[in-house]
């Protein structure tokens, strides 16, 4: 018999989404069925709780596990058809284009979701950042709404004290700065009543996106180590979010496209100089290739917050350690006192 039955996300299989009735009836029926379910959920029942495959949606358990009575009893192993790259990223997409809106900033990771998703967009960005030009672009040339959200130092400084409470490391200058970001398209959204937010992380990791795999020694060594170290990405994008009760959603740590995409050799996924070439050759074939073929900066950057938090961090006496600025907002919050 099941009891407390509670699912906090999305649950499919094989391409098929699951109504809670069915994951119901699952779970009385026969409970391992579900160590072959994918989605993007923390589902918990009698005394059991799951995590999806890549843990996209925070639970007090591992990623990709089931836990009952404290202990790990399955593990959650989707078995959804193998598919070339392509057909992964448009099944991952349909899967999570239903609702919600697009976190939008110009590039082609989430060019190509917004392009197929056809939902409406946000971007964040201060006067005259990078990703506001291109983000107004990449709607244009696809027809999409865009909403363009530009918060002014005040509200960055406001925003940077509350992130520091919940990410994992916030005196890490970048996570810090990529947390505030992420912070105003969550405000965003929630304030236009949606839940879900969808999202282009792990694009970077899967296909070569950072520019030091340029002039990388040993590229598939960097690239499987980056993404071992997506889950605490995940974590803090997922920490700043639930401050606004919303989630991002990601197609790219869609279990297909993760199994394609690292099917794909290191030398191919960033080749002559290009970063990401064989995700870029699928967006060309549905979204504008200027937006395709498009470098552009990471998000801390091409929104103008780092910029900013840098300026605020001069402010407040730390002309050369943005870092040391960031240590005076934690202890704050913390109430720790020197």
């Amino acid at each position: 018999m099941i009891h407390d039955l509670r699912l906090n996300g999305w649950i499919e299989h094989d391409g098929e989404r699951l109504s809670y009735e069915e994951v119901e009836r699952m779970l009385e029926t026969d409970p391992s069925l579900l160590t072959c379910c994918g989605g993007e959920f923390a589902l918990s029942w009698n005394d059991c709780i799951a995590r999806d495959r890549y843990g996209i949606r925070l639970a007090p358990a591992l990623p990709g596990t089931i836990r009952c009575g404290g202990r790990t009893v399955g593990r959650i192993e989707p078995d959804a058809a193998p598919c070339d790259l392509e057909s992964a990223i448009l099944e991952a997409v349909r899967l999570r284009s239903d609702e919600g809106v697009v976190a939008l900033s110009g590039g082609v990771d989430s060019g190509l979701i917004a392009g197929l998703a056809g939902l409406e967009c946000v971007v964040v960005g201060t006067e005259e950042a990078h990703d506001l030009e291109w983000a107004e672009r990449a709607a244009r040339g696809m027809g999409l709404r865009l909403h363009v959200v530009t918060p002014t130092d005040e509200e960055i400084a406001a925003a940077l004290a509350r992130v520091v409470r919940v990410i994992p490391d916030p005196t890490n200058p970048v996570d810090a700065s990529i947390a505030t970001t992420l912070s105003f398209v969550a405000e965003w959204a929630e304030e236009h009543g949606y839940a879900r937010i969808l999202a282009g992380q792990g694009a970077d990791e899967l296909f070569g996106g950072y520019e030091r795999y340029l002039s990388s020694e040993n590229l598939a060594a960097d690239l499987e180590r980056d993404f071992a170290g997506l889950q605490l990405q995940v974590v803090r994008d997922q920490s700043v979010a639930a401050l606004h009760s919303t989630y991002f959603s990601l197609p790219y740590l869609d279990v297909r496209v993760v199994r394609a995409a690292r099917a794909i050799p290191a030398g191919i996924r960033v080749r002559d100089g290009v970063r990401k070439r064989p995700l870029r050759a699928i967006a060309e074939r549905h979204i504008p290739a200027e937006i395709a073929w498009h470098e552009k900066k990471a998000m801390q950057y091409g929104s103008g917050i780092w910029r900013t938090i840098r300026r605020l961090a001069r402010q407040n006496g730390y002309k050369k350690s943005v870092q040391g600025y960031l240590n005076q907002i934690s202890r704050a919050e913390y109430g720790i006192r020197d």
